[in-house]
């Protein structure tokens, strides 16, 4: 941009909301990767059913709420079309549901580490294949060469004890992580568009379409391969298994994706994926943090080279 007569750069109208929405999602997703090692004893597809039946329950109750207002005088609130409804299970499936359950998959095969990593390179996908026509690739080589830099830290010292937990299924858990990372690119790709051609439904409008349909496939899922209610309450921790579906449910789904779509709405979608990274510093984070054993050295110059790469591409994007 130009500057003129010494004033200084301005921000592109609505960059800065976009940019701390992002990052506030990045916060919220970050939650997942501890969520199955705070409460043992149920299998991955207890936890992603509980997590977005919490979700699905949680956009109902809003939406109910919002035509209970409608009676009282209130907006008129917004009914999805047969097109919009089969949209949002769609996306569900690649953003919510199915991605959440090949990354406990993952997790439960790999440990939380090198699924972290792997889902990680989600930004860089998003950055390759949503870059703006106008922009020059040349823009986005130095956040790009930043963030590659960081995940080779990363890999030095977290893919060996990654690999010490996850025994003998570390190859299929690397192949989960993989599938859920192109599954979420997908998802974040198609998102943005779908929300591009459709300014008339607001963010949180599309987060609980998104929110009830994850529910829907949620329970489908339960019925098909999910452990009978009667044995999941039987289990040591079933009230804590309880909580941490709702707080993930409600936090890293509801929340996350209102924010993801203010963020998505406002930002270009090349911007917005650099700003994923900051999901791996969270989920790394909150992983150590959980586990009682800090980054080493290395860890944190890698988190710290994911930070630069967001910085060089929100410069970049001005």
């Amino acid at each position: 941009m130009s500057v003129e007569a010494g004033r200084p750069l301005s921000w592109p109208p609505g960059m800065v909301t976009g940019i701390l929405a992002g990052l506030g999602a990045g916060a919220f997703w970050g939650m997942t990767f501890v969520a199955p090692l705070i409460v043992e004893g149920f299998s991955s597809v207890d936890y992603t059913v509980g997590r977005f039946v919490a979700c699905g329950l949680f956009s109902a109750l809003l939406l109910l709420l919002g035509h209970a207002h409608r009676a009282a005088g209130g907006p008129v609130p917004r009914v999805p079309t047969l097109r919009q409804a089969g949209a949002a299970l769609g996306l569900s499936v690649l953003g919510y549901t199915g991605y959440y359950l090949l990354l406990v998959l993952a997790i439960a095969d790999a440990g939380a580490a090198l699924p972290v990593l792997i889902i990680g390179t989600i930004p860089l996908w998003v950055m390759v294949l949503g870059k703006p026509q106008a922009m020059r690739w040349v823009a986005l080589v130095p956040g790009l060469l930043l963030t590659v830099l960081g995940m080779l830290l990363m890999m030095q010292t977290t893919g060996e004890a990654a690999g010490e937990a996850g025994g003998g299924h570390l190859w299929r858990g690397i192949l989960y992580a993989v599938a859920a990372m192109a599954s979420w690119t997908a998802f974040g790709l198609l998102n943005a568009a779908w929300l591009g051609r459709h300014p008339e439904v607001n963010s949180t409008e599309w987060a609980n379409w998104l929110g009830v349909a994850a529910g829907v496939g949620a329970l489908l899922l339960w019925a098909l391969w999910g452990s009978p209610w009667d044995e999941m309450t039987a289990r040591p921790g079933f009230w804590g298994f309880l909580t941490v579906c709702a707080v993930t449910g409600i936090g890293s789904a509801w929340v996350a994706a209102v924010l993801w779509n203010m963020a998505s709405r406002r930002l270009s979608p090349s911007l917005a994926g650099q700003l994923i990274v900051s999901e791996t510093v969270f989920g790394l984070v909150y992983t150590f943090a959980w586990s009682g054993q800090w980054p080493v050295a290395l860890q944190w110059a890698a988190c710290v080279l994911f930070v630069l790469g967001i910085l060089a591409s929100i410069k970049a994007h001005r």
